[in-house]
């Protein structure tokens, strides 16, 4: 007896079921829980058939004909009902189910549940997820048309070779990285739009830091202009969104060099926990006072013109770390993160994973430098709110920056070697 073939039948009368039961509690006429498990199962048949006598027409012909009478039945509901539901969701599913079914035997079982699980998760959210494009602008559709066209046109038709005489401009690499970027803002954007606007001063300062800390932190310092009540809730929100983009940082290195994460991801953290403590004590403080403040409306983080210049920033980057490690050692690399982090503390982190992952930049090195770049985007935020809030919030920002610098610096000077996963 062969077992593997069972848990495939197994894998495909769950799956079955599992669509089967969404579509009957939709309730559709055409196919329901008995239906979908058949259709899946004789997919699965389809498949052993197919191998078993080697034969090439099997599969096809079983398709066809289960197409043949999904079209036979929407016929006759045609004729039968007076207004007929003429979507085909229900009839596309069932013809995918087959296909999965078939796949199970044929491919990948992994594949198989995975795009059956996920078509019963988008059958489920239907609703959801037409009430959620109702509600999309001209900016949010510009935001994931400009997305897709970053990441499913350019992208690929970038060559993947490095140019220059440093050799370290790599077209595809660059723009990838601009993707990731592009995407974590978008995910933020949309997760905004999804919560609404009154979603908590914690989900501000989360937001916030997901779209743009440095974006974040001027608005809600101009607000305090109009508003000095709420001096104290603005630091809280710009401190939270500062603590993100950090996390930001921890994902870009785990994604780019994953397998020298360990040795970057505990000082990076340090500094994180520190924010996070602060961000927690200002909480506690701001939460006596009460506050009920909407986050503003963000700005479309997938701008075309803002990835070419982030683009343009990060190759820029790399050129400059590259030539000044070479030309005036890794000593120079500490200016060049102070430098670069005022203006964009993704660029330097993305140019100097790239760096180590190619083994051209010591990871012992690389997080001090990554570090140091966090901690002077921090600084520049921290100026920024002194200048452009109102005289209430500079003792706040003084007080919370102060201990997060303070305590970055630390970590660079006094952090073991040994102290690493």
């Amino acid at each position: 007896m062969n077992y593997d073939d069972l848990t495939t039948l197994g894998i495909a009368f769950g799956l079955g079921l599992l669509v089967g039961l969404q579509r009957q509690k939709s309730k559709s006429v055409m196919a329901g829980v008995r239906t979908f498990t058949l259709i899946s199962m004789l997919g699965v048949m389809a498949g052993f058939l197919s191998r078993e006598y080697d034969n090439p027409f099997i599969l096809p012909l079983l398709g066809l004909c289960v197409a043949a009478m999904l079209m036979m039945a929407n016929y006759i509901k045609v004729k039968k009902l007076d207004q007929a539901d003429v979507g085909q969701t229900t009839e596309i599913a069932a013809l995918l189910m087959f296909a999965i079914g078939a796949y199970l035997v044929m491919g990948s079982q992994l594949v198989g549940v995975f795009v059956g699980a996920t078509m019963a998760v988008l059958l489920y959210v239907k609703e959801k997820l037409h009430d959620f494009i109702d509600r999309l602008s001209t900016k949010d559709l510009s935001a994931i048309m400009t997305l897709t066209g970053i990441s499913l046109i350019v992208l690929p038709i970038l060559p993947d070779r490095t140019f220059g005489p440093l050799d370290v401009i790599n077209p595809r690499n660059i723009w990838l990285m601009v993707t990731l970027i592009v995407g974590i803002s978008v995910a933020g954007y949309f997760i905004y739009k999804l919560v609404g606007k009154k979603v908590g001063i914690i989900f501000n300062g989360i937001l916030g830091g997901l779209i743009s800390s440095t974006a974040t932190t001027v608005s809600y310092a101009r607000k305090t202009k109009d508003q000095k009540s709420i001096s104290k809730m603005a630091v809280f929100i710009i401190t939270t969104a500062s603590m993100v983009s950090m996390i930001r940082v921890l994902i870009e290195v785990a994604v780019i060099v994953p397998e020298k994460l360990g040795a970057l991801f505990l000082p990076i953290l340090a500094e994180i926990i520190v924010v996070a403590v602060l961000s927690v004590a200002l909480f506690y403080s701001v939460n006596k006072e009460g506050s009920d403040e909407q986050m503003p409306e963000p700005e479309n983080p997938a701008q075309f013109k803002s990835a070419i210049i982030f683009g343009l920033l990060y190759g820029f980057i790399l050129l400059l770390v590259a030539f000044t490690k070479r030309q005036f050692g890794d000593n120079a690399l500490y200016l060049v993160s102070i430098i670069s982090g005022l203006t964009d503390v993704d660029a330097i982190t993305l140019s100097l994973s790239q760096m180590m992952k190619a083994d051209r930049l010591e990871t012992d090195l690389g997080w001090r430098l990554i570090l140091l770049a966090t901690i002077s985007n921090l600084v520049f935020k921290g100026v920024m709110a002194i200048v452009i809030g109102a005289k209430e919030m500079a003792k706040w920002v003084i007080i919370v920056f102060g201990i997060a610098l303070i305590s970055g610096l630390l970590i660079l000077w006094l952090w073991p070697d040994t102290w690493h996963l």
